[in-house]
């Protein structure tokens, strides 16, 4: 699965890099506000669009795997406890303490 998903990420990168190469002329001008106006290059919006969509969602995945992570440890112990707990010992009944049922 690591081979499938580093050949994707190289193919992103080398379309990437093509698309830039093709692209790179100022002249974006990106209005943040009525007084900030940036002008920049594609590809620089294109990596800042990119990190704008990416970074919260992996945020959100590593948080869930770390609680994930935590629970499944947490039953790991409990049950590594109860395998290493001796068993209770049996209970015999005390003969004197038993009576026997009338018949009906």
């Amino acid at each position: 699965m690591h081979i499938i998903r580093t050949i994707v990420w190289v193919l992103l990168l080398v379309a990437f890099v093509i698309f830039s190469m093709a692209n790179w002329e100022p002249g974006i001008t990106v209005r943040i506000w009525q007084n900030l106006v940036v002008e920049t290059k594609l590809p620089a919006v294109m990596i800042l669009s990119f990190l704008v969509g990416l970074v919260p969602m992996w945020l959100v995945y590593r948080a869930n795997k770390w609680t994930l992570q935590r629970r499944v440890n947490a039953l790991e112990n409990a049950a590594r406890t109860a395998a290493m707990a001796p068993p209770p010992p049996p209970v015999t009944p005390d003969p004197a303490a038993v009576e026997e049922a009338p018949l009906p």
